[in-house]
């Protein structure tokens, strides 16, 4: 696997310079650089610094280091060689909202991060002293549903791992009922640029993988044509479709569209965490569904009936259609259902589930209609 040099190590200066600041200021620098949440939901960071302040209560910090989207690696770089500017970004962020403890939620297979960690977190100790900061680690079990704020929450917290109504949210009540700002491994890493002059909003990291010679991590400019992205990654016969990881969507590869959030939404998708899984015309559309809601049934959490019977009898249909064993009435019934499990069901993680279908419906239903009898 590929992955380029496009990380720079802040090494503490970025954090020296936010503790300078007021955290009135510090939270208007974030608000003004234009960061957004880079985990999925892309909400403004600053803004929801500043909810989190001014709520009342005792604060709190979540790194959300879950990193469960299939085909997502970005937050496996970063821990794995600036772990220090995550440390910082916790540091800045527990400053500007007044939180005396964080925590780092770990996804269980990224553990052989631990001494990489806790070694920053030792180098940070000094600046953690000066606002009376304790960080502390959970590793997680491997639930795909502790990617959603609410249930890191609740697991924390030693219940099981389920979403929780909102609102309220995190930020005005989460951990114990007190105010929290959950923020992802890239937003947090990318808070001590911000102070040291060098982030642009407009950058952002990319995992990208499926049929090319060179995956890996990227560094994409916002605007930047599809096919120029994958000239660097060199890609494996004629690409035909685009993946946007499991709960992203599907759409047909153009090289000279431009990666932006507004030309992905478009065509029904969601760059989410920023991953693109490029599929060649060897590939099966439906067969790669297939494969998605697979990955769905085994990690639904079960709360909600619509997700956790929905997911199961859309893999149903799938695999009916995928052996040619379906009817265009299978296939109706299909896209009736999706449509049903995305407004009906509890949490995002479950509204964005049928997607992938969605997607591969409006750009290749052709593929879906041969196969039906």
């Amino acid at each position: 696997m590929t992955e380029k040099k496009i990380l720079f190590d802040s090494a503490l200066k970025g954090a020296g310079i936010a503790l300078s600041k007021t955290p009135t200021e510090v939270i208007e620098v974030v608000k003004n650089s234009g960061l957004r949440g880079r985990g999925g939901a892309g909400f403004p960071t600053g803004l929801k610094w500043e909810i989190a302040a001014k709520s009342q209560g005792e604060h709190y910090i979540i790194c959300n280091a879950d990193e469960g989207e299939p085909g997502t690696f970005k937050d496996r770089l970063i821990l794995s060689t600036v772990p220090l500017n995550v440390i910082e970004g916790i540091i800045i962020a527990s400053h500007a909202v007044g939180a005396k403890q964080a925590y780092i939620y770990l996804r269980g297979e990224y553990n052989y991060f631990l001494p990489k960690i806790r070694k920053a977190i030792k180098k940070a100790r000094p600046l953690m002293e000066k606002i009376e900061l304790n960080l502390d680690i959970v590793v997680g079990q491997g639930a795909y549903i502790c990617g959603e704020e609410t249930a890191i929450l609740n697991s924390i917290e030693g219940h099981r791992p389920e979403p929780r109504k909102r609102p309220p949210y995190p930020a005005e009540k989460g951990l114990y009922g007190s105010p929290t700002v959950v923020n992802n491994v890239e937003t947090l890493a990318m808070v001590p640029l911000i102070f040291l002059g060098i982030f642009d909003p407009k950058k952002r990291l990319c995992s990208l993988s499926g049929d090319v010679e060179k995956p890996g991590v990227f560094e994409i400019l916002e605007g930047k044509q599809i096919g120029k992205i994958l000239e660097e990654a060199k890609p494996i016969g004629i690409p035909k479709a685009i993946c946007f990881g499991a709960s992203g969507g599907i759409m047909p590869y153009d090289p000279c569209m431009e990666i932006t959030e507004e030309n992905i939404k478009e065509r029904g998708c969601f760059f989410g965490s920023g991953t693109i899984i490029i599929v060649n015309h060897t590939h099966s559309i439906v067969e790669l569904c297939e494969s998605i809601q697979k990955f769905f049934v085994h990690e639904s959490c079960g709360y909600c009936m619509s997700c956790r019977e929905g997911s199961k009898r859309m893999l149903e249909y799938i695999k009916r259609i995928s052996a040619g064993k379906a009817t265009m009435k299978d296939l109706n019934k299909l896209e009736e259902l999706c449509n049903f499990v995305s407004v009906a069901s509890f949490c995002a993680l479950g509204r964005s589930m049928p997607l992938h279908i969605l997607t591969a419906l409006r750009h290749f239903r052709e593929e879906f209609v041969r196969k039906c009898r």
